[in-house]
């Protein structure tokens, strides 16, 4: 670390679009995380002043659930009083639940440009298509982009569990040599799509309207893929629309 902030500092620092800072919630040394971080912040604000900072309180399933509320809020006070010089955004974290899939989805959606007309094409998208739900996933990670629900589900985690499932399915193609490309699931009270979408991204259409056929909604999702491309590149196009 003392290298970074120091002989590597102007490399390190330019040009930064995100810092991701972790501090252990174990840590037997708060004080010198919180003076590295300090540290790391100003040359942030020096240099690249644009850039976004997100912090991860890390190992939260180590605390006891009853002191994890106020062991994030003590944490997140000190955080922001040494990073005082910017704005961040804290996450308490852990490997072991969903946690850490929210925040780095959190992370990555801040990176997407255009992220409200995104949104909202999405929206409308899923309206014309007759959809429950899209969902607009980064195609390595499968990290949630962007989503739009026009009828809501009791599951808050059904995103990670998704991307889980869909993780592991690939992992199987691979073990097969054989790739990924789309995926269509049907069960008497839906059917699920999922497909390559843009250049970085798959989409997720889900639909429990029995009349909108599933062939239709490839061929939405065929149409629609300059134009959400184009959403991304920060330009604006039109799509054709399957009756």
């Amino acid at each position: 670390m003392d290298n970074f902030l120091d002989a590597q500092r102007e490399n390190v620092f330019n040009e930064v679009a995100v810092m991701i800072y972790v501090f252990d919630v174990e840590s037997q040394d708060n004080q010198r995380d919180l003076d590295y971080f300090r540290l790391c912040v100003e040359s942030i604000a020096a240099r690249s002043p644009d850039a976004k900072v997100f912090c991860l309180v890390h190992k939260m399933d180590l605390v006891p659930e009853e002191e994890k509320d106020q062991v994030f809020r003590e944490k997140t006070s000190h955080i922001r009083s040494a990073g005082h010089a910017v704005e961040l955004e804290c996450f308490k974290t852990s490997i072991w639940d969903e946690t850490l899939y929210k925040a780095w989805s959190t992370i990555v959606c801040s990176l997407v440009p255009n992220r409200k007309l995104l949104s909202s094409r999405l929206s409308d998208f899923c309206d014309f298509c007759g959809a429950d739900e899209i969902v607009l996933f980064e195609r390595a990670t499968f990290l949630v982009i962007a989503h739009a629900t026009l009828k809501q589900h009791d599951d808050v985690h059904r995103f990670e569990k998704i991307s889980n499932i869909v993780k592991q399915f690939k992992l199987s193609c691979n073990k097969s040599r054989t790739n990924f490309h789309s995926l269509q699931l049907q069960s008497a009270n839906l059917t699920a799509l999922v497909d390559e979408f843009t250049q970085f991204t798959c989409v997720m259409l889900i639909t429990s309207d029995s009349t909108v056929q599933p062939a239709a909604s490839w061929c939405n999702v065929q149409n629609a893929r300059d134009h959400f491309e184009s959403v991304l590149e920060g330009q604006l196009g039109t799509w054709a629309i399957a009756p």
